[in-house]
């Protein structure tokens, strides 16, 4: 079956810790930070950490793709390419990359990933990365289905897309806003989540329509309905957004879509897992249950459903029950669920803020808790920390590769053979002048016995045959140490054996889809320009982190927009929201501007 045709779970590492959490609750692949120079700089991981993190996925025929994914000045050329020939010789699997100097750069042929920020949501721009001969292209998240099917239509790369977690507000992740208004860049992994903020939206004449909301900030994404679709559109790799979540939460979604995928798979012949191994999880995966702010399907599919928080950009969980009544220790909660000591809740209060708790004492659906005048009869109750849940998470999950033992041979020279779940063989000879046994009943039975044991190697040994001529009695010790020899020796040549994901890079040059780039096209370097002057673009706007005037700057365009979130969207309902509208946060006042036939909201500097 072609690489096409296997489709891969790809779950966040924002260390070696979650990495490997991430592996054994079952991914298919994990995306990691390098030690600079990726789209989250808090994230960041050092060589060592990477290449223990590699050794250990190789073993299950899990990649490792290490993001390099943010614009580079020219001052850090030199730096960027010697840290990708160092990664390559670790033997990561592919480098994500955004800005277009690497592709001028003279590197080893490490496989290249195009970042979503390389404005994967127009199709030309696509069709350009797939004729350079980039093997796989992020797709941006604002994409339909029927998009992305049409872009599978016109192109031969593997197709990644986001399935779950935090959704930028802006297109493609293209965000200027944060640079603007505190001098940190989201293009050089330091956004400072202006979206995250509360906004008052107004009129021309100051008349306020919605007062201090968090009006830009975007539920979670959650496409664990749409993964058949997804996959029947062209998609082939499953990613989950969450280098800045913690372990607990990297364990619970790749587990939750591990169960997903695996449903889906089986029994089907015409799409197959990319990896190996069985993943052995001691907890039920619920989604609802580690941060989330709510849910959405973003534009997938059309929805009236809203996309965004208003209330809070911070994580609710999952509702719980309402209270019935209030007194002045505690509140009655009508709710099937049960609470522990220890279990946070939380509700938003008179303000419209969110709010929050532990319980420290309980009597049965009576919480008891000093600060009631914010709670009345009728109020929704979350639950954000369950401690229970949490308590589980914390245990070990651990992944085995099945695999089967064969004794074979005579008297004098015995070969013990492990073949595993991928067919892969290794063999371990031995020889003694071993003496029949004296009953062959009882020493099958400990040879058997001994050879079925593991331990806390990553195999699963589902199956021992004994082909030997006569059953011969091999010490109980004898026998041990050849089966960890055996399956220490196997181990090793799983690592050594895993495929090597590299791509020749040929010199290709189509010409790019538009003669003149604007500063959205993200140019801060030399060999970025001479990338694009090669492939025909005539006149190349300097990046926005280079400008020293933002006046009237598109700081973002959003596929998301007011007037649809509101219930005014012009093409749905009459509106009579029709006057200019502002955005005001701290005295800052930025216009916005739509553009309803692309159906997208713009977001300008004053």
């Amino acid at each position: 079956m072609s690489n096409k045709n296997k489709i891969e779970l790809l779950s966040p590492a924002g260390n070696l810790d979650s990495g490997l959490a991430a592996i054994n609750c079952g991914a298919d692949a994990v995306y990691i930070g390098a030690p600079k120079f990726g789209a989250r700089s808090a994230a960041g991981n050092s060589l060592a950490d990477i290449e223990k993190l590699v050794i250990y996925a190789h073993k299950f025929r899990a990649n490792v793709y290490v993001t390099i994914n943010t614009i580079l000045y020219d001052n850090e050329l030199d730096e960027a390419k010697k840290l990708i020939i160092d990664l390559y010789n670790l033997g990561v699997d592919a480098i994500i990359f955004q800005d277009m100097s690497i592709l001028e750069m003279d590197i080893p042929p490490v496989t290249l990933f195009a970042s979503t920020q390389t404005h994967n949501y127009d199709i030309k721009r696509i069709k350009f990365l797939d004729e350079l001969g980039i093997k796989r292209i992020i797709l941006a998240r604002e994409l339909s289905l029927e998009e992305i099917a049409k872009i599978k239509f016109v192109t031969k790369a593997e197709l990644e897309f986001f399935i779950h977690g935090a959704l930028c507000v802006c297109q493609s992740g293209q965000c200027y806003l944060s640079h603007a208004l505190t001098g940190r860049s989201a293009n050089r992994g330091e956004c400072s989540q202006p979206c995250r903020m509360k906004y008052t939206l107004t009129a021309a004449d100051g008349k306020i329509i919605v007062k201090d909301k968090h009006l830009l900030s975007l539920k979670d994404l959650n496409l664990s309905e749409y993964l058949w679709e997804l996959m029947q559109a062209g998609i082939t790799s499953f990613k989950i957004e969450g280098r800045l979540k913690d372990t607990s939460y990297v364990k619970n979604i790749t587990a939750y879509y591990r169960q997903h995928i695996d449903a889906l798979l089986d029994g089907k012949n015409l799409f197959k897992r990319s990896s190996f191994g069985k993943s052995i999880i001691h907890f039920t995966p619920d989604p609802n249950k580690t941060f989330n702010r709510g849910y959405t399907t973003h534009f997938i599919e059309e929805t009236s459903e809203p996309r965004a928080n208003f209330d809070t950009p911070k994580s609710m969980g999952e509702p719980v029950g309402k209270v019935v009544s209030v007194s002045k220790y505690g509140f009655n909660i009508e709710s099937h669920h049960e609470f522990v000591n220890g279990d946070g809740l939380c509700f938003i209060n008179n303000d419209g803020e969110l709010t929050g708790f532990n319980i420290n004492r309980l009597d049965k659906n009576f919480i008891f808790y000093d600060d009631t005048k914010e709670l009345k009869a009728g109020t929704e109750i979350y639950r954000n920390y369950d401690k229970k849940f949490y308590d589980e998470l914390k245990k070990n999950c651990k992944r085995k590769i099945r695999a089967s033992f064969e004794l074979s041979g005579e008297k004098d020279s015995i070969l013990l053979t492990l073949k595993d779940e991928e067919n892969i063989v290794s063999e371990l000879k031995t020889e003694n002048k071993w003496e029949e046994s004296n009953n062959p009943e009882a020493g099958r039975e400990t040879i058997e016995r001994q050879l079925k044991k593991s331990g806390d190697t990553i195999f699963e040994i589902s199956d021992v045959t004994i082909t030997t001529d006569k059953i011969y009695f091999i010490p109980v010790a004898e026998l041990n140490y050849f089966r960890r020899k055996l399956l220490e020796l196997h181990e090793t040549k799983r690592i050594s054996s895993h495929p090597v994901n590299e791509t020749v890079r040929e010199n290709k040059a189509p010409v790019y889809p538009a003669r003149k780039l604007s500063f959205k096209t993200n140019v801060t370097n030399e060999l970025a320009k001479r990338f694009y002057e090669n492939h025909g673009v005539e006149i190349i706007e300097e990046g926005f982190e280079l400008k020293e005037d933002y006046h009237e700057a598109e700081l973002m365009t959003c596929k998301y927009c007011l007037k649809d979130e509101l219930g005014h969207c012009i093409k749905k309902n009459p509106t009579d929201l029709n006057e200019q509208l502002y955005l005001i946060n701290n005295n800052k006042k930025f216009r916005l501007q739509f553009n309803c036939s692309e159906c997208k909201m713009s977001i300008l500097m004053p």
